[in-house]
C-alpha cells in the first residue's frame, strides 16, 4: 500500500517563488472575467438607479423649470412640492390605510407560509414532493378576479377592509417554497429536543422556530408586503368607498387630477415609494441571509 506524499506549506511557497509565472496565471485568466462582471453590474445599477434619480430630480423642480429643461439638473430645489402633494392628494389617510392592509395581510401571509411549509419540509404530511410541486404551480396560476369578486360579495366582505386583507393574505406566492427550502438548513434534532422538553407543536412553531428562521420569515414578509402595498387592481374592484382606498389608488386619482404638473406627480410617486424603500434598506441583510442560508446549507 502506497501513501501519497504530504506537501508542506513551505514547499508550496518555495514552488510559487521558483515559478511565479504559474502562480499568477490564474489571476491573469480571471481578470478579464472580473472586468466584464463589474461592467455588467454597472449597467444593471444604471438601469435601476437612473429612473429613481430622474424622479427625484423632477420632484425637486418647479413646474416651470421642468417644462423649460425636463432632463437638466435642478437649479433651485423645491422641497415644498412634497408638502403640497401630501396635502392636495390627501395621502395621509391613504398611507394609514395601506400601512394597515400591508402589515396585517403580510403578517397573516407569513404565518400561513410557516404553517404550510413546516409540515411539508419535515415530511409530516403524505407526499411532500407533491405539495412542493403544488407550491411551485401556484406561482403560475392566473389571478381569478371574477371568482374573488363573487366570493367577497356572497360572504359580505365587499367594500370592507377585512375582505381585502383576507384576500391579499391568501396570496402567499413564493412564501411556502422559501420556508421549505430554508428549513432544510435547520437540523431535525432541534424538533426532537423541543418535543422532549415538552414543547407542543404550535408552541414550537411560533416560539422557537421564528428565532431560527428570522431571515427567511423577514423575506417572506417583505415580498408579501411589496405585493400588498403596490396592489391597485384588487383595490379598484373591492373598494368603491374612497375612504378605504390604499395609497396606490390615491396616487392614481392624484394623477388624474394633476396630469400636467409633473413635479407634483413625481413628489407624490416618491411619497408612495418611500416606505418600501426605507423598509428594504433596514431589512436587506435579512434578504441576503435568507438566500445564503437556503442555498448553502440546504
Amino acid at each position: 500500500m502506497t501513501t501519497l506524499p504530504v506537501v508542506a506549506p513551505a514547499a508550496l511557497q518555495a514552488a510559487a517563488v521558483q515559478h511565479p509565472e504559474t502562480a499568477h496565471v490564474g489571476h491573469r485568466r480571471n481578470k478579464p472575467l472580473a472586468v466584464v462582471s463589474y461592467l455588467l453590474m454597472l449597467v444593471v445599477v444604471v438601469i435601476y438607479a437612473y429612473p429613481l434619480l430622474f424622479l427625484i430630480n423632477t420632484a425637486l423642480k418647479s413646474n416651470n423649470e421642468f417644462l423649460v429643461n425636463p432632463t437638466g439638473l435642478v437649479q433651485s430645489p423645491q422641497l415644498a412640492n412634497f408638502a403640497s402633494a401630501w396635502r392636495q392628494g390627501n395621502f395621509g389617510a391613504y398611507v394609514l390605510n395601506s400601512v394597515l392592509y400591508t402589515f396585517v395581510a403580510a403578517g397573516l401571509g407569513t404565518v400561513m407560509s410557516l404553517l404550510v411549509g413546516f409540515p411539508v419540509a419535515r415530511g409530516y404530511v403524505k407526499h411532500p414532493r407533491v405539495w412542493q410541486g403544488l407550491f411551485a404551480a401556484m406561482l403560475f396560476l392566473p389571478n381569478t378576479l371574477v371568482t374573488v369578486f363573487q366570493l367577497a360579495l356572497r360572504l359580505g366582505l365587499y367594500d370592507t377592509a377585512l375582505g381585502y386583507i383576507l384576500i391579499m393574505a391568501s396570496g402567499v406566492g413564493v412564501g411556502p417554497l422559501l420556508v421549505t427550502g430554508y428549513l432544510s438548513s435547520i437540523p431535525r434534532e432541534i424538533d426532537e429536543a423541543a418535543a422532549m422538553d415538552g414543547a407542543g407543536y404550535l408552541r414550537y412553531l411560533f416560539t422557537f422556530l421564528p428565532r431560527l428562521m428570522a431571515p427567511v420569515l423577514s423575506t417572506v414578509f417583505i415580498l408579501q408586503a411589496i405585493g400588498v402595498w403596490n396592489d391597485i387592481i384588487l383595490a379598484t374592484i373591492l373598494f368603491p368607498d374612497q375612504t378605504k382606498w390604499p395609497v396606490t389608488l390615491g396616487l392614481f386619482a392624484f394623477k388624474g387630477t394633476y396630469t400636467s404638473q409633473w413635479s407634483l406627480l413625481s413628489a407624490a410617486t416618491l411619497i408612495v415609494a418611500a416606505p418600501l424603500l426605507t423598509a428594504y434598506l433596514f431589512l436587506q441583510r435579512y434578504l441576503v441571509a435568507s438566500v445564503v442560508g437556503g442555498a448553502v446549507k440546504g
